[in-house]
């Protein structure tokens, strides 16, 4: 094989040889990136953590928020209920109580009577 030939079989289908360079420098990159991770590795169980309680917050308020629907929908249907039912009472809201005449009122703070005309 020639030297051309022997280079482009060397390029096209092998690895470079292993070298103590190559290890060390692997190693030293291995280290460098471990270290920054693990420097903020807390901000990962910080997340892990907040994640969790916006997760378990938001499901309480999402029962609040439906129970409170639910008292509110059951409050209104008693209002609909008592104005469906006064509402078809034949003149009671319609017509309001007069006195009598000659009747007798109590004036407030003397203790008398007095009959209305």
């Amino acid at each position: 094989m020639s030297d051309a030939i022997s280079k482009q079989h060397d390029s096209a289908g092998t690895q470079p040889m292993p070298t103590w360079a190559t290890y060390a420098e692997a190693m030293n990159r291995f280290s460098r990136s471990a270290r920054a991770f693990m420097e903020h590795v807390h901000y990962l169980t910080e997340a892990r953590s907040a994640y969790q309680e916006a997760l378990s917050v938001g499901a309480e308020l999402r029962n609040r928020l439906d129970a409170g629907d639910q008292t509110l929908k059951s409050l209104m249907d008693q209002l609909e209920q008592v104005l469906n039912v006064h509402m078809s009472e034949p003149g009671l809201d319609r017509k309001k109580p007069e006195l009598v005449k000659g009747e007798q009122i109590r004036q407030e703070g003397t203790g008398t009577y007095r009959n209305l005309p």
